[in-house]
């Protein structure tokens, strides 16, 4: 039987700082109503944390809470009553008194299955610490997912990463108010591309975001895409099982990214991170 993901990617403006968390409720409510328990609902990046302007960056270190916090409760909660997995987009998070900007995951039973810190904030734009680790989640019965943020889908590191660790799709929530949406359109194409995952990018909508949200498989074809700014929703449903069976024929019939080394090959040397690619290492997890 196919792996089956229905997904719902939200681009919608983004909801201001100290907005009832009941108006949030009832769109996700709005969303999810007619998708089958389970389905991925995603939202983009700083959604619920809405701020621009003059003392943005206060108001946005102002609203910053801990993963314990009366936030994640009210979203797990609703994750829970709705029997979705929820990705309401990224929060502000506060940890030992420094604002992280951290993308959450919550199970359709109602926990906070993953939590990821943005590793590559957009400086010297961006008031966030830097986060350390990379981050999947296994929904059960169905995948494995990660995470990246916006700007990290300009690094190929993170890609590369992700889908070593067994990430089958990765989750892009942006918040891209810039002329260079378009460039991140390809940038989500090539990292589906280079390492054989779907990816889900789901932007802003305006009038402050470039929307252009879009589903890619790992082919690099792109299954639905936001023609625009205006809000949308794009819904469909993916076989993760895609992913397994592009790896083995190849991209194109051709490409096969990851048997490109054998036990016979030496390692090859990064000097930009004073490491290697060790050929036993590269295969991804299962």
């Amino acid at each position: 039987m196919p792996r089956a993901l229905t997904y719902a990617l939200v681009q919608a403006p983004r909801s201001p700082i100290g907005e009832p968390m009941a108006n949030f409720a009832t769109d996700v409510e709005r969303v999810s109503s007619g998708l089958p328990r389970g389905a991925l609902v995603a939202y983009p990046e700083l959604h619920l944390c809405g701020a621009s302007g003059p003392g943005a960056h206060e108001r946005l270190r102002a609203c910053a809470e801990p993963l314990d916090g009366p936030r994640v409760r009210a979203l797990a909660e609703l994750a829970g009553d709705l029997g979705v997995w929820l990705l309401p987009g990224t929060v502000c998070e506060t940890s030992g008194g420094e604002p992280f900007n951290t993308a959450l995951a919550f199970s359709p039973e109602g926990e906070l299955a993953a939590s990821y810190r943005k590793i590559f904030p957009w400086r010297p734009y961006e008031p966030y610490r830097r986060g350390g680790e990379f981050v999947v989640f296994d929904a059960p019965d169905l995948g494995r997912v990660g995470f990246s943020i916006c700007f990290d889908a300009w690094f190929p590191e993170t890609a590369r990463h992700l889908a070593w660790m067994g990430a089958e799709v990765i989750v892009n929530p942006v918040q891209t108010t810039t002329p260079d949406r378009p460039q991140e359109v390809v940038l989500n194409r090539a990292n589906a591309i280079a390492n054989q995952v779907f990816v889900l990018s789901v932007n802003e909508a305006g009038p402050e975001g470039r929307g252009h949200s879009l589903a890619v498989d790992p082919e690099g074809r792109v299954l639905a895409e936001a023609p625009g700014p205006d809000p949308a929703v794009l819904t469909g449903e993916v076989d993760l099982d895609e992913v397994a069976r592009v790896r083995s024929r190849g991209t194109a019939g051709v490409a096969r990214v990851w048997d490109h080394f054998d036990d016979t090959d030496d390692p090859v040397r990064l000097p930009l991170y004073q490491g290697r690619i060790d050929p036993g290492r590269w295969k991804p997890a299962p």
